[in-house]
């Protein structure tokens, strides 16, 4: 039997569907047909957190990607680590931290990207002992506010403008108008959104959980990925193999 990528048994899809509790339908191991929209535009899916360095490190090539060539980009918010493993980084390595911090700066440097501590964190973290605290109030906001735009078709270019307060170096990007000037930019009311996260809270995080599951579904865990025809593409240094595999799926410029 030919390999098929993100290709997993109807059990372990099955598995996940209960683990996580919520509605997703699959066809299984079929080998899928590359999606395309209403204007013959290839669809890949990216799934992205608002707490990940490299997600943010990824989404600005990412959204000029999908606006010089012919391929529409649904961003897919799920929870970061710190949300679904609350002991993730007590079990990392001791030298976990310090590579990622190193590394994550160079990759800043090398692209150009403006880059600095997010002030405050996303996450409500003790960076001393690397617990994390019980109330979040700023991802569980930021996440549902990106899910409320993908209902709108709208999520990559809202992640990406709060990305760059977030971890451009904006200071109480949670204040003011930083958060209102980032939805504008995207075409959104930052208004309709907080008060669509509000009400709809529960269906926002079943509608959060499925995008986790099918990251889960395609082969991998982590983000950035972008999936596309069923084939995950795990990183900020794979968005140029990403790129060539559309390519070869018939990608074009604009």
């Amino acid at each position: 039997m030919q390999y098929q990528p993100g290709c997993r048994t109807a059990g372990a899809i099955n598995r996940e569907i209960i683990r996580y509790g919520v509605n997703f339908r699959h066809n299984g191991c079929a080998a899928p047909l590359f999606r395309q929209d209403a204007g013959m535009n290839l669809v890949a899916d990216l799934f992205w957190s608002f707490r990940s360095p490299y997600s943010y490190l990824a989404i600005a090539r990412y959204r000029a990607l999908a606006a010089s060539h012919d391929v529409t980009i649904n961003l897919r918010p799920v929870y970061p680590l710190a949300i679904r493993q609350p002991d993730f980084f007590e079990r990392n390595h001791p030298n976990w931290l310090s590579y990622t911090m190193r590394d994550m700066i160079r990759v800043a440097q090398f692209h150009g990207i403006p880059f600095g501590p997010p002030r405050p964190d996303p996450i409500v973290q003790d960076m001393a002992t690397r617990a994390i605290a019980a109330e979040q109030p700023y991802i569980y906001r930021l996440t549902r506010l990106g899910q409320a735009a993908s209902r709108r078709g709208k999520s990559l270019g809202l992640a990406h403008e709060a990305a760059q307060l977030i971890w451009g170096g904006a200071q109480d990007w949670h204040l003011g108008d930083h958060l209102a000037g980032a939805a504008r930019r995207a075409g959104l009311d930052l208004a309709e959104l907080d008060a669509e996260a509000e009400a709809d809270a529960a269906l926002l995080d079943n509608e959060i959980a499925a995008n986790q599951v099918a990251l889960e579904i395609a082969g991998h865990w982590g983000v950035p990925t972008l999936v596309f025809d069923g084939e995950p593409f795990f990183g900020q240094d794979r968005i140029e193999m990403a790129k060539w595999r559309m390519e070869q799926k018939g990608l074009r410029p604009r």
